[in-house]
């Protein structure tokens, strides 16, 4: 639960930094929510074939969706079906999709924010 708390509070906090920094508009984070709301059901999906033990996600699909801008959703799903919680690497291997994420945006941001 922290770990939701902590992605979500910190998407809300980095998203209005960067729209007060670079004066972007809330479009910009349209990507972002409609990746997140494709992994959240990618993520529902893995976790019932789970239980009902059929052919599953490949883990490199759900860390790309993260990679891509799904990892809100992705931090939303692994809580709200209890999927993918106890597996270090897994985690780790997220965390990480989140700041390369993240940076990369910034980056961008950096780079063209002005010509946006």
């Amino acid at each position: 639960m922290l770990e939701v708390v902590i992605g979500v509070l910190g998407f809300a906090v980095y998203g209005l930094f960067i729209l007060l920094i670079w004066q972007l508009s809330f479009l910009w984070f349209m990507p972002y929510l409609v990746l997140s709301l494709l992994t959240f059901i990618v993520y529902g999906h893995d976790k019932r074939s789970a239980q009902l033990d059929t052919r599953r996600i490949p883990e490199r699909v759900l860390h790309g969706l993260a990679l891509s801008g799904g990892w809100p959703g992705a931090l939303l799903a692994q809580h709200q079906f209890r999927h993918k919680t106890q597996k270090q690497p897994f985690k780790a291997i997220l965390w990480s999709t989140i700041i390369v994420n993240a940076s990369c945006f910034t980056a961008f941001c950096w780079f063209f924010g002005q010509a946006i």
